[in-house]
């Protein structure tokens, strides 16, 4: 439970100060102290999944940015890319969610679980 929360406070800690240099100004404590919260809150309620899908999405943006648009524009890419892998971890986990509750289902009917994917 801890590491959760010192995980999401880091990851989300991180966006925040992405995007707070991004919009410049004295945003960026702001950013980075509103990340950090967001963090631990999701930590807190054990977004594991969620948060490595905003990790890959930060490291996966900015290598891009940097790889196609030059070194100025890793922060704009990683920002980019972790909204992106925010997303698409929403997606999965809900994915992977379903599929689990699938499976218990067929488990308690007593029904191999590929026979319940077909019906509606």
């Amino acid at each position: 439970m801890i590491i959760d929360v010192a995980f999401g406070a880091v990851v989300m800690g991180t966006v925040g100060t992405l995007l707070g240099l991004l919009m410049g100004g004295g945003v960026l404590p702001v950013a980075a102290g509103v990340g950090v919260v967001m963090g631990t809150v999701v930590g807190l309620f054990g977004g594991r999944r969620f948060l490595f899908s905003i990790l890959i999405g930060t490291v996966v943006g900015g290598a891009l940015a940097w790889a196609l648009a030059g070194f100025d524009k890793i922060s704009v890419g990683a920002g980019a890319g972790a909204a992106v892998g925010g997303f698409l971890g929403v997606q999965l986990s809900t994915v992977l969610d379903m599929r689990a509750e699938r499976k218990r289902r067929a488990a308690r009917e007593g029904t191999p679980p590929e026979s319940t994917a077909g019906s509606a």
